[in-house]
């Protein structure tokens, strides 16, 4: 089945000055009008559903179920929740990821979304021969990413803008080579206006590409 996740990773969820959210809005428009009809869309608001992080409780529960013990109700609930997120993501084919950037990396809650689905023998495995990705089927990937500098200008802001290496490589170690990103960016600098109708420009023609896949 085809299938697009949206995964918001802005805090203020529904805000509506948020350019990157505003693009998000734009994006999925221009989407579900050039979409198949039976495409499923489902999203994910990393700050407002449950996310769990990797805490004392989620690490017990691993070890006991390494172990074949018992857990506890919390573990329980915590590794339910964890096997929902990851069994979500693997099901979809497409993805679009939306987030503003923070202190030149992704946001926390979008942290620990990846720890959810970087799971062993689930989203890659190791071999003799190295890790291998699970998820090499085709499967696309866009991030919608807002920013008040601009990272593109081969300089020292271009060297720390750390969240789209990290996001980059990780998908890639799943196996998710096609990986786009649209740029929100230079709003501190430039006119805010310019800046959206640039980026809601990239949208169209990013939305469409997708849609199409």
């Amino acid at each position: 089945m085809r299938k697009l996740l949206v995964v918001n990773a802005h805090p203020e969820v529904e805000s509506k000055t948020s350019l990157s959210l505003q693009v998000l809005d734009h994006f999925l428009g221009t989407y579900k009008e050039n979409k198949q009809n039976d495409e499923v869309i489902e999203q994910i608001n990393l700050y407002e559903d449950v996310v769990p992080m990797i805490d004392k409780v989620v690490l017990s529960g691993w070890e006991h179920s390494r172990n074949g013990d018992p857990l506890t109700h919390g573990e329980n609930e915590v590794l339910k929740r964890m096997n929902e997120i990851l069994v979500q993501f693997k099901s979809a084919n497409k993805y679009l990821i939306v987030m503003p950037l923070h202190n030149f990396n992704i946001p926390s809650k979008l942290k620990d979304y990846m720890d959810n689905i970087l799971i062993a023998r689930e989203t890659f495995k190791y071999t003799e021969n190295g890790s291998v990705g699970l998820l090499n089927d085709g499967r696309s990937m866009i991030l919608i990413q807002a920013s008040g500098s601009i990272y593109t200008n081969d300089d020292w802001y271009t060297e720390v803008e750390y969240s789209y290496k990290y996001l980059k490589s990780m998908f890639a170690f799943l196996g998710i080579e096609d990986f786009k990103i649209l740029r929100v960016q230079g709003s501190a600098l430039l006119n805010t206006e310019d800046v959206l109708q640039n980026a809601l420009y990239q949208a169209d023609q990013l939305s469409v590409e997708l849609a199409n896949k």
